[in-house]
C-alpha cells in the first residue's frame, strides 16, 4: 500500500471516531437533562365486578295496630316470638317473630301521628316499614354501594347485637323505601336464639319473595338492577333475584292495590299439612296455586309448596 493510501485510510478512521464520540456525548447529555421516568403506581385492589352476595332475606318489618293481637294471630300460624324490646312503661316496642334461624318478622306498634316526623302520616296506621337483607360481608356490600355513588349510612352495631346499615331506596306509596342490611354476629340475640322458638307446626318455614309496592315500578326496577346488583328473573321481569345463590327474590309491583301493606310469599315442605293446620286453627284462607292468608292489619301471606 502506498503512503498516500495509508494516509487516506487513517483520515477516514479518525472521522469515524470523531462522529462516534460526538454521538456518545450527545446521548449522555440527553440522558442527564431528560426527566426521570415516573415509577409505576402501586397496585390497588380492583373494585368487585358485582354486588357481594347476600345470604338471603333477613326480616320484614311491619307496623301493626295491636301487637298482642298480631302475636296471637302469628302464633296460630306456628311462629313464635324469639324476643322483644320494651319501652319504659313495659309495653312492647318491637317483637321478633321467628320463621327460621335466619328469618324474622318484626312487629312495631302503630303510634299517634308525630308532626315533627316526615313519616307521621304512616305512624298512626299499620304499614310495611322496611325489608332487610342478610349480607355475607356487610362492609364489602357497604363499600360497593359507596363506589356505585350511593349514600348508605355507616355500618354500626344495632340494639340486638348485629351489624347494620341502611340505604335510601325508591319512592314507595307514602315515602322513600328504607332498605336495611345486616350481618349476624356471634353474640347477637338472633344468634343466641338459634335452635329455639321453632315449633313443629309452622304453616311455612321460609320467606322467599317480598313484594315492594312502588310509585314508579319501572324506575324502582332499574334502581335494583343497576345500583343494587339484583338480576331479573326469566319468568317475570318484575321479579328480581337477590345477589348470590339464596334463590330469594323481591317483586316490584305498582303502588295500587297493595298500597302500604306487605305481601310475603313463604314456602312449606308439606303444603297439605299447612292447609290442615290453618283449618284446625280456624284461620280463613283461599286455596289456589298458593294458600293465601290476610293478617289482622291486611298484610297478605301466601304459602307455596317448597320446590
Amino acid at each position: 500500500m502506498t503512503h498516500k493510501k495509508i494516509a487516506s485510510a487513517r483520515t477516514a478512521l479518525q472521522r469515524i471516531a470523531i462522529v462516534t464520540l460526538a454521538a456518545g456525548i450527545s446521548t449522555f447529555a440527553a440522558a442527564q437533562t431528560a426527566p426521570a421516568p415516573t415509577p409505576a403506581p402501586a397496585s390497588t385492589a380492583a373494585a368487585p365486578a358485582q354486588t357481594p352476595p347476600f345470604n338471603g332475606i333477613a326480616h320484614i318489618a311491619i307496623r301493626v295496630q295491636n301487637i298482642a293481637a298480631s302475636l296471637a294471630f302469628y302464633n296460630k300460624l306456628g311462629f313464635q316470638q324469639a324476643f322483644a324490646n320494651t319501652g319504659r312503661d313495659g309495653s312492647v316496642s318491637q317483637s321478633f317473630l321467628k320463621l327460621n334461624d335466619k328469618q324474622f318478622i318484626e312487629l312495631y306498634p302503630a303510634g299517634p301521628p308525630n308532626p315533627a316526623n316526615p313519616q307521621s302520616n304512616t305512624q298512626s296506621t299499620s304499614s310495611f316499614l322496611h325489608l332487610c337483607f342478610e349480607a355475607s360481608d356487610i362492609n364489602a356490600t357497604h363499600d360497593f354501594y359507596v363506589a356505585e355513588g350511593l349514600a348508605p349510612i355507616s355500618v354500626r352495631t344495632a340494639a340486638a347485637g348485629n351489624l347494620l346499615f341502611t340505604l335510601k331506596g325508591p319512592q314507595q306509596p307514602t315515602f322513600a323505601q328504607n332498605i336495611e342490611y345486616t350481618q349476624y354476629m356471634p353474640t347477637s340475640r338472633h344468634t343466641l336464639d338459634i335452635g329455639q322458638h321453632i315449633g313443629p307446626d309452622r304453616v311455612a318455614d321460609k320467606m322467599t319473595v317480598v313484594a315492594l309496592a312502588m310509585q314508579d315500578p319501572a324506575a324502582a326496577r332499574d334502581f335494583y338492577l343497576t345500583k343494587l346488583g339484583f338480576t331479573a328473573s326469566k319468568s317475570n321481569p318484575m321479579l328480581l333475584n337477590l345477589p348470590g345463590t339464596s334463590g330469594q327474590q323481591v317483586e316490584i309491583v305498582p303502588a295500587d292495590p297493595l298500597g302500604a301493606k306487605s305481601r310475603i310469599l313463604m314456602t312449606s315442605p308439606d303444603i297439605r299439612k299447612s292447609g290442615a293446620l290453618l283449618k284446625a286453627k280456624g284461620i280463613d284462607f283461599t286455596d289456589g296455586n298458593t294458600l293465601s292468608i290476610t293478617d289482622p292489619d291486611g298484610n297478605i301471606i301466601q304459602i307455596a309448596p317448597q320446590r
